[in-house]
């Protein structure tokens, strides 16, 4: 039999049967996410089969369940929607869950043109827009030994005429020394490069919009995809304007919402926030210079926070440069607290 979904299952009724509302979900079915599928056996019965989606086409589903995988046919699918990853320990979810794991939570808020696997790692290209969607997520074992994984790195840039680039998971406050992975690239000459915090929350201790008053004059609004006034507001890489790759990967989670301040006919402040099952993400955070200091970075993550809480998210996380402290303090006073921390590795 399948693995039993158990919580994160999907609303059984009394005595294992089928639960009154069924939730199906397709878009949440992407491959590499932690899912339940709920499906029916030959007999009439149906089950359960939670874990890793492995592979889908338009006739199966292959789910990569605790007693190996699932192929179901789409025909017998009677429910199916994302789960979050399971906790590592007794904690808050957003405290419990593992490093690795929520960086696979995270890949899917900020999901990139191209992706390909390498055994568990994730290889992602997006024509250079943010190191994020253009880096090797190496978590998990890449299915081959160290050396030709790099090699088969490199070549996967170098095909795309982009630099090799790693996302290095590991503890707050350090850098992966004494890691495999870790050692290797320093050993070959890879260089650290924006040492980041990941922070996490839960969504029900973060600040309501009605806490957070706006400025006299400034007006807000939430829109499902960002126009143009969002998008001039919004910069990366010390001001570069967002290029047609971004916009594609700016919507690319299951659900995200674009928040704007204006004054007057201006847009001073902007944020995006994204969704995934039981996850929130906060990202795209910019105030303008002129208006710092006026409350505006808090109000937009409360208006984030107020639209998760809607959505029925529990946690939330965000990313920040390990060296921007006044963005941390920010974040901790709202209720963050920093889970580990990544850096990526570039090719010499």
């Amino acid at each position: 039999m399948p693995e039993s979904t158990g919580p994160d299952g999907l609303d059984g009724g009394a005595g294992g049967g089928l639960a009154p509302r069924l939730v199906l979900r397709p878009h949440e079915l992407v491959v590499g996410a932690r899912v339940v599928v709920r499906h029916r056996l030959a007999d009439g019965s149906a089950a359960d089969a939670l874990g890793e989606l492995l592979d889908a086409d338009a006739e199966h589903l292959v789910v990569g369940t605790r007693r190996g995988p699932v192929v179901v046919r789409r025909a017998d699918v009677l429910a199916a929607k994302g789960v979050p990853p399971p906790p590592r320990r007794r904690a808050a979810p957003h405290l419990a869950v593992a490093p690795d794991d929520l960086e696979r939570v995270m890949a899917e808020h900020w999901r990139p043109l191209e992706r390909e696997r390498l055994g568990e790692w994730w290889l992602r290209a997006a024509q250079g827009f943010t190191g994020r969607a253009n880096s090797c997520l190496a978590v998990g074992a890449p299915g081959t030994g160290l050396a030709d994984a790099l090699a088969r790195v490199e070549a996967f840039y170098a095909r795309r005429s982009l630099p090799p680039r790693f996302a290095v998971v590991h503890a707050a406050g350090t850098l992966g020394a004494g890691t495999p992975l870790a050692d290797e690239l320093s050993a070959r000459g890879w260089r650290v490069d924006t040492p980041t915090v990941v922070m996490t929350a839960a969504v029900d201790d973060l600040p309501a919009a009605t806490e957070v008053p706006l400025p006299t004059g400034c007006t807000l609004d939430r829109t499902p995809r960002p126009d143009e006034d969002w998008l001039g507001a919004y910069h990366y890489r010390g001001g570069a304007a967002v290029p047609p790759a971004g916009r594609a990967v700016l919507v690319s989670a299951d659900e995200q919402v674009f928040v704007r301040v204006r004054d007057g006919d201006r847009t001073v402040a902007v944020a995006r926030g994204s969704l995934s099952p039981g996850w929130a993400g906060l990202s795209a955070v910019e105030v303008a210079p002129s208006h710092r200091r006026r409350g505006l970075a808090r109000r937009v993550l409360a208006e984030v926070a107020d639209w998760a809480r809607a959505a029925g998210a529990t946690s939330a996380y965000l990313q920040v440069a390990e060296a921007n402290g006044g963005a941390r303090a920010l974040y901790g006073a709202a209720g963050f607290t920093v889970h580990h921390g990544y850096h990526y590795r570039l090719a010499p």
